[in-house]
């Protein structure tokens, strides 16, 4: 057990991201306690013989929040909504995520956290901006109020097995011979991969020099949507032909995903919406207080396929993945 290392709340322990980061924290020997809304479901994850504790908590509930928090000096808030399953559920989730922000703000300030690392949103402000990734930025300055120093790391889609970008992504290139998508795939993003946001969070936590900090953090790439299906494509030896039309609306485009790939609308509408703005990380110091080798997307995509044990075609061997 590492003695000089903060004692840390993670929530999201479950998620995409939260679920790789766990492992993390333990090997680290960070003493980890994970907020839960079921501890019964929660499969515990022991690394070098140490165990996460487990507390049950919801973030709409303060009083479980500063139970979970009570003898922490920092947490990992790796929660946030990208929709329901039907559109109609959108803002309804939005307003969860503000509601949830600020009940943990409240919490943190009663029990005098120290610290708070929240994964956030990439994309520049003005009125131009998606709702999710205005909601992904309301977050961040309601955790930036409290008196925790808040560490904001700002990614595009993240790139992994069992995220909804990857997933939406590989269902369609797999399943479409010609693709019909909005305009907005050729804007240019900064995709990241999961592997890589799991370390620059650990990596936040362990460098005081990030304590305050709002940092981008993306991966070597800067490419448009359309560049990433044909890198997927060009992975997986598919011929994929893909137009752009100007008439395809985030709505409609939703719902014809949604019927293409297993991800639900409520969550495919935020991801499309967020395409078109540019997200293009501008504040690079990350790279000099948590540096790490950045992984190119191709890497990224043949490590996700080759996490995944089912699905849509021949996933491709070690040797098919042209970075090894």
């Amino acid at each position: 057990m590492n003695e000089y290392a903060p004692k840390v709340l993670l929530t999201g322990s479950t998620g995409f991201v939260g679920g790789r980061l766990l492992p993390q924290l333990l090997k680290a020997g960070i003493v980890t306690r994970c907020l839960v809304r079921s501890v019964r479901k929660f499969n515990t994850v022991t690394r070098n013989g140490h165990e996460a504790e487990v507390m049950a908590g919801d973030l709409l509930d303060p009083e479980s929040l500063k139970r979970a928090l009570d003898g922490m000096d920092a947490a990992f808030y790796l929660v946030h909504s990208m929709g329901g399953r039907s559109i109609a559920d959108y803002k309804k989730y939005l307003e969860h995520d503000v509601q949830a922000a600020t009940n943990f703000v409240a919490a943190a300030d009663a029990v005098g956290l120290k610290r708070i690392i929240y994964m956030g949103g990439l994309g520049e402000l003005g009125d131009n901006l998606s709702e999710h990734l205005r909601s992904r930025q309301k977050v961040a300055e309601i955790l930036e109020s409290g008196k925790a120093r808040t560490t904001v790391l700002r990614a595009a889609n993240i790139i992994g097995a069992g995220g909804a970008p990857f997933e939406m992504l590989r269902h369609m290139v797999e399943r479409l011979p010609v693709m019909i998508c909005p305009r907005w795939i050729d804007t240019r993003g900064q995709p990241i991969a999961v592997d890589n946001v799991v370390e620059y969070l650990l990596g936040s936590l362990l460098e005081p020099a990030t304590t305050g900090l709002r940092l981008d953090v993306g991966g070597p790439d800067i490419i448009t949507y359309r560049q990433l299906m044909q890198i997927y494509a060009r992975v997986r030896g598919l011929r994929r032909l893909i137009v752009s039309v100007p008439v395809l609306t985030p709505h409609l485009s939703s719902y014809w995903i949604n019927l293409m790939t297993p991800v639900p609308a409520g969550v495919v509408m935020p991801l499309l919406e967020g395409l078109k703005n540019e997200v293009i990380c501008r504040d690079r110091r990350i790279l000099e207080l948590v540096p790490i080798r950045l992984i190119p997307m191709q890497e990224a995509i043949c490590t996700a396929l080759t996490e995944v044990q089912a699905g849509p075609g021949k996933l491709p061997s070690v040797q098919a993945c042209l970075w090894r």
